[in-house]
């Protein structure tokens, strides 16, 4: 990239948490960079969010404001951003220049600036883009980056998919350490479950004091740098009773009874990491049908976690749990696919899917959620998940919680 620069390089060491250090960050954008001359393109234009941060060390609230990232072909980085995040991107960001438009959509289009800005920074050729133009939400309208270039974008948005999915040992340590505290948070909501109480009741302070403990261990350093949520946290987002067999259920401040399925979820935010802890709760009595699907579930999670191997597609490891579910005649209560790539951002769905339209290869580095679950409306849904890395062998629990059936019955 050339053009007239002399900017201090951003990001200062002294604000930032566990995490990639600069030398990783620039790593990443070389990789990507290289990535994008196999698809012809002289620079990146990237857009997404969690591509931004991955590539920056930069998190930042996404509003109806356009956030991007220009790469140049010879290694040089600038932020785009608004005025209101300029200051926040000079102490978090790693790159070499961050120029600040006013407002969106002002007297000038964010996109007519950026496109001004990519012209003076003399980046010719194709562009590639993880999007072509800012995604949006919150009422953006905005032209596409092709149209205001007046040429094609190319598409890099795959090869950073991968990028991120391969964690490096500084990602694996913080969502090690993203694990341990969803346990802690889990364990706690777990001891204060009780019938007659309302999830609010029991999530709410189960929350509080994991975050407590967790900011008090870790002391002065710890950085969230979360995007929904801070510190750790444990809920039942509404999976309680009969309405646990709705997969995406939401909070309903339901109150617990004797014999209720509950299904959890547990997470940390650790330098913007997040690992994926949930698990199948009962209240005592244990009715002989909900032990059976409790079994049922466990074997269908021992499936993927036998499946998940370096080397083979993500849509075996789904194949291998679907062929379970067809041979315990459990597909009336299927409702999604086996799990999912984890690490930055939340919601924490990533790229690339355990399902079986993923052909995607499996490699070492790479780290799920195994997640399948067996839903039975009216009675409820059974669903543990844990996040897992992949090895040269296998897999290895980065989370550890009971799985059994006598460690999560309540009362």
């Amino acid at each position: 990239m050339t053009g007239r620069v002399n900017v201090q390089e951003s990001g200062d060491d002294r604000t930032r948490s566990a995490g990639p250090d600069r030398a990783e960050v620039r790593g990443r954008r070389a990789r990507l960079i290289e990535a994008a001359r196999r698809h012809g393109a002289a620079g990146c234009c990237l857009f997404r969010p969690l591509t931004v941060f991955y590539l920056t060390g930069f998190a930042f609230i996404p509003t109806e404001r356009p956030v991007a990232l220009l790469l140049g072909d010879d290694g040089r980085s600038m932020l785009f951003v608004p005025r209101l995040e300029e200051e926040h991107a000079r102490q978090h960001a790693i790159v070499d220049e961050i120029v600040a438009y006013a407002e969106y959509p002002g007297k000038i289009h964010p996109m007519v600036h950026l496109e001004a800005l990519i012209r003076d920074r003399g980046v010719g050729g194709s562009l590639a883009a993880d999007s072509d133009g800012y995604p949006g939400g919150f009422g953006y309208r905005g032209p596409a980056l092709s149209d205001v270039l007046g040429t094609p974008v190319l598409s890099v948005a795959e090869s950073a998919d991968l990028l991120m999915a391969v964690k490096s040992p500084s990602e694996i340590a913080c969502l090690r350490e993203s694990s341990r505290w969803a346990s802690v948070a889990h364990d706690l909501l777990q001891r204060a479950a009780r019938p007659g109480q309302t999830e609010l009741e029991i999530s709410e302070p189960a929350s509080q004091a994991a975050t407590a403990q967790m900011v008090s261990t870790l002391g002065p350093a710890y950085r969230p740098h979360g995007w929904m949520t801070a510190g750790a946290r444990a809920h039942f987002r509404g999976q309680i009773g009969a309405a646990s067999a709705i997969p995406h259920s939401l909070i309903t401040n339901a109150r617990i009874r004797p014999g209720d399925v509950l299904v959890t979820g547990a997470t940390a935010a650790v330098a913007g990491y997040y690992s994926e802890l949930e698990r199948t709760m009962v209240v005592a009595p244990v009715s002989a049908e909900v032990a059976r699907l409790f079994r049922l579930m466990v074997g269908a999670q021992e499936v993927a976690r036998e499946a998940l191997r370096p080397g083979r597609p993500c849509a075996a490891v789904d194949r291998a749990v679907l062929d379970y579910f067809e041979q315990h005649d459990l597909m009336p209560h299927w409702r999604h696919h086996t799990g999912h790539a984890i690490g930055i951002g939340v919601p924490n769905h990533a790229a690339p899917y355990l399902d079986i339209g993923d052909q995607t290869e499996i490699r070492e580095g790479m780290v799920f959620s195994l997640e399948p679950g067996i839903y039975m409306p009216g009675l409820g849904g059974f669903r543990h998940s844990d996040t897992v890395l992949v090895t040269a062998s296998g897999v290895e629990d980065l989370t550890h919680y009971p799985r059994d059936l006598e460690n999560l019955t309540i009362g």
